[in-house]
């Protein structure tokens, strides 16, 4: 794999593969500090973010290599220079682009003329690194990823595709709760589905958030307005009534499920603060779990992995 844009088209063996990669970075860092050494990573940022900006950056520098940051004023995509440009002058410095965009078209268009890895640090449409270090939680607290359900609560937004994507690539069934009008795409499903049933594994999707936590190993929710959709926060502070994931809803899931968050969060909208500073709680495992993940992407993409 070239490129690490959406989940959607990576066989499973391979996202296995990134996930054992990621359990020996974790592992053994040591063995890694110098997998990328000479290396360049370019990091594109649309948008701010703490824990992509920082977790990329630390992971580039363990593996021996340097991250470039460059913000909204320092590159100037669609207003002066074509993201085709951008892409082929970028590679002719770097050794790998990371991108972290609006529009999901920005970073397919910086894959299609970049001739070194790029990776989606996240788009209005996918968020397959994070995806990647929460299936690394996962395996970590459960023990195993096939056969186990993960309940997304909430707006059917990049996480939930992403989630829906990468979970069934592995063997896990996804129920997703939203409110009505606020699904997922429907190809998502539809590509989640045939992605899942090899394996025997199950895609609901359901206007209540009860019938989704159901049976559930893990209970994930993510903000009901993200960056970009604060002139909605109001009116989905209204529609995303009774889809807070609090301690009665957790009920729900199955005895020793584990709640998770992407982060940020807004204690008493999407989650309860009892839920996210309980003891069923891993957002911080996840957090961290970013950097390793990464850290397999990079040298994955940009490197060797033996």
């Amino acid at each position: 794999m070239r490129h690490l844009l959406s989940l959607a088209s990576w066989p499973r063996e391979d996202v296995l593969g990134l996930l054992r990669l990621a359990a020996a970075v974790k592992r053994e860092p040591a063995r890694y500090a110098t997998a990328l050494a000479g290396k360049t990573l370019a990091m594109i940022f649309q948008k701010p973010s703490l824990r992509t900006r920082v977790s990329f950056q630390t992971g580039i520098y363990q593996l021996g290599g340097q991250g470039i940051y460059l913000g909204p004023t320092d590159i100037q995509l669609h207003r002066g220079e074509t993201i085709s440009d951008t892409a082929q002058v970028l590679a002719r410095y770097v050794d790998g682009i990371m991108a972290r965009v609006f529009a999901h078209s920005d970073v397919v268009d910086l894959g299609l003329h970049s001739s070194v890895p790029v990776i989606n640090g996240l788009s209005d449409h996918n968020h397959p690194c994070q995806v990647l270090a929460d299936l690394e939680t996962i395996e970590e607290r459960l023990g195993s990823l096939p056969g186990k359900r993960l309940a997304y609560i909430g707006d059917g937004n990049n996480m939930a595709h992403s989630l829906l994507l990468g979970c069934a690539a592995v063997g896990m069934s996804v129920s997703v709760g939203h409110p009505a009008g606020y699904g997922p795409d429907a190809g998502i499903v539809a590509r989640a589905e045939a992605l899942a049933a090899p394996h025997g594994a199950e895609i609901r999707v359901t206007e209540d958030p009860a019938t989704a936590v159901s049976g559930a190993d893990v209970v994930y929710t993510d903000v009901w307005a993200s960056m970009g959709q604060e002139g909605e926060q109001a009116e989905r502070l209204a529609r995303f009534a009774g889809f807070q994931v609090d301690d009665a809803l957790m009920s729900k899931a199955n005895e020793g499920a584990i709640f998770m968050h992407c982060l940020p969060a807004h204690r008493g909208e999407e989650v309860a603060a009892s839920v996210i500073d309980g003891p069923q709680s891993v957002v911080f495992d996840q957090a961290e779990n970013r950097l390793h993940a990464q850290k397999a992407i990079m040298v994955q993409l940009m490197g060797r992995s033996d």
